[in-house]
């Protein structure tokens, strides 16, 4: 059996902690939803994934390494690095985006029943 892959957002610490099987692998500095579009706190899986996604909800914006785990909410990149480290988005997941890249990959490796999200203050 695959280990268990664990990302962990902090809406506090504006962190995403990635663990595999127990050990802690990365953590990496993010933006979750701004006030009025905060990112939803709980436990998730994985529901789909695209390389390349244009969201349908605002103008076809490019969410390249979309992790999708709650609806229309996703983990993904961004070019706003700047940004990351304080809420910024309209409540996905932004990550800087070789990070998004590696996690999406880890994704697809682990497969989906095999990751768990989950989402704290």
């Amino acid at each position: 059996m695959a280990s268990k892959l664990v990302a962990e957002v902090s809406i506090a610490d504006q962190t995403m902690t990635v663990s595999k099987g127990g050990r802690v692998l990365y953590n990496w500095r993010v933006s979750t939803g701004r006030e009025g579009f905060e990112t939803p706190t709980g436990r998730y899986r994985p529901t789909r994934m695209y390389r390349m996604w244009h969201s349908k909800q605002y103008d076809g914006t490019p969410m390249p390494y979309a992790v999708f785990f709650h609806h229309g909410y996703a983990i993904h990149a961004t070019d706003a690095v700047k940004r990351l480290g304080r809420p910024a988005s309209h409540g996905c997941v932004r990550l800087k985006s070789a990070n998004a890249a590696k996690f999406y990959d880890m994704v697809r490796k682990a497969g989906p029943k095999n990751t768990r999200i989950i989402v704290r203050y």
